[in-house]
Order: structure tokens, then C-alpha cells, then sequence
């Protein structure tokens, strides 16, 4: 009768030991980071769906679509919270001061694109439109040299600033489609000089942030091979070329281009 007494309080102690062993293997995390279930969508006019239509009607000056790549993971996925902060013609200053407010202990995912218009790829892109060839590779030269000597600083601003506000986030940081299908479809508009060197810009401004969301132990979506074959002067473009009616959603991904562009690379890094 003792024995058994003692094999079942042995048991019991074994069970107890188990459970509390199970427990603090499988229970690392934190009340906070248990809670850590909201998506901070967060960036430039790429995230906040300029040029694929459908804008909220409170977002007039930001330009968030309802087609936009966030906005469509969200609806597909149903996180806890969704805070769309995403504003067209963003730079790293803009995000810095106008979009952290909903990053919380509580974020447990944060997209975000930005950079290009650091590197000032609205006013090459006019430029390139309104001069010639000589004054289009002047201003993309230029475009490069801060792409090389500030843009990195500026990107660690922003990707510090999101941990420090996120700390359980997984934070997805997405690039930029190439511009053009080279050989294409166009018959006039642009060189393909211009075209080419555009394009480059573009490999380097991925590169730059790549290395710098890798750093910062962020994972960086790349687009340009989703986009391969649509870019504009392709037979599918899900890229807007020049739109001399809405200026603005020019060199922009479509509905289609955040549909299938962006959405897929950024649902493959969460």
C-alpha cells in the first residue's frame, strides 16, 4: 500500500516536472509578444496603392487604395488590428514623423516601402519625360551618388525607429519593380538608354535597401521578379506608364500589379 502511494506520488511528481519543463520550453513567449497580432502597413505611394484606383475617401492626400497590397493581405488574412499609415510621396522624414503612432508592443507584423522618393525619383522621372537624354542620366547619376552616400543612414533611421516602437514585429521591408520592359512594345517616349539606366536605378535603390533591412534583421521582399514581363513597354504592363489626365499615378503598379506583384511576395515573407 506504501508503494503504490509512493509510485503514485512519484508519478504525479514526474508529470508536474514534465508539464513545468514542456512549459518552459514552449512558453518562451511573453504575454506582450503572445499579444503581438497587429499589421502596421507603413511606406511610400508603392504601399499605399497609388495608381490602382479605388482611394479611400478619408486618405485624399495619401491616396490609399482599397487594392493596395496591404489592404488585400488584411482582408485575407484578419489580423488583430490593421493601421494603414502608408502616404503617397513618403520619404524616410515623412514615415519618421507622420506614421509610427499605431507601432505598439501589440504589432506583431510591419510592411513597409521606402526610399524612393529619398533618391528623388519623381523629379528624374520628370526630367527624363520634359529633357533629353544628357539631362535624364545627369539626374539618375545624381540619384545614385545619394543612393550610395545618404540613403543608407536614412533607411536605419527608420527601420531603428520601427524596432524600438515594434520590438516582437516581424517587419517586411519590399522593393521596387524595374520600370521597363526593355525591347519592348514602345515605339516612342523614352530611349531605351533611358529605359536601361532607369532600370538600373532602380537594382541599385533594391540593393541599398536590401542590405540595410538585412541589418537590421529584417526580411526584404523583392517584386522585380513577380513584375518580370510587365513592366511598361511589355503586353501586360502592370505598370502605369506616363498618364498626362492623373500625373500622379504615373509609373505606379496597377490594381493588377498590387494584386499580383506585391501581394504574393509580401504573403511569402510573413
Amino acid at each position: 500500500m506504501r508503494l503504490s502511494r509512493f509510485a503514485a506520488c512519484a508519478s504525479s511528481l514526474l508529470l508536474a516536472v514534465s508539464c513545468a519543463v514542456t512549459g518552459a520550453a514552449t512558453g518562451q513567449a511573453s504575454p506582450r509578444e503572445a499579444a503581438a497580432t497587429g499589421y502596421v502597413a507603413l511606406g511610400d505611394s508603392y504601399s499605399s496603392g497609388v495608381g490602382a484606383g479605388s482611394y479611400i475617401g478619408s486618405s485624399v492626400d495619401c491616396l490609399r487604395s482599397n487594392r493596395a497590397y496591404p489592404v488585400l493581405w488584411a482582408a485575407a488574412h484578419s489580423p488583430s488590428s490593421f493601421s494603414f499609415t502608408a502616404c503617397n510621396g513618403a520619404s524616410t522624414r515623412d514615415v519618421l514623423a507622420r506614421q509610427l503612432g499605431p507601432l505598439s508592443a501589440r504589432t506583431g507584423l510591419v510592411s513597409i516601402t521606402v526610399g524612393g522618393s529619398d533618391a528623388g525619383f519623381a523629379d528624374v522621372m520628370t526630367t527624363c519625360v520634359l529633357q533629353d537624354t544628357r539631362a535624364c542620366l545627369s539626374d539618375i547619376a545624381q540619384a545614385h551618388a545619394y543612393m550610395e552616400r545618404k540613403l543608407p543612414d536614412a533607411l536605419d533611421r527608420v527601420y531603428t525607429a520601427i524596432r524600438r516602437k515594434a520590438p516582437a514585429a516581424h517587419v517586411v521591408v519590399l522593393g521596387y519593380p524595374r520600370l521597363y520592359q526593355l525591347d519592348g512594345t514602345c515605339t516612342g517616349g523614352l530611349s531605351e538608354t533611358e529605359r536601361s539606366a532607369l532600370n538600373d536605378a532602380v537594382d541599385h535603390l533594391n540593393g541599398v535597401t536590401a542590405k540595410r533591412a538585412a541589418d537590421h534583421g529584417f526580411t526584404f521582399g523583392d517584386v522585380r521578379t513577380t513584375f518580370s514581363g510587365h513592366g511598361i513597354c511589355s503586353r501586360r504592363p502592370w505598370l502605369r506608364s506616363i498618364n498626362w489626365l492623373a500625373l500622379t499615378e504615373s509609373y505606379h503598379p496597377t490594381a493588377t500589379g498590387q494584386a499580383r506583384g506585391y501581394l504574393p511576395v509580401f504573403t511569402d515573407a510573413t
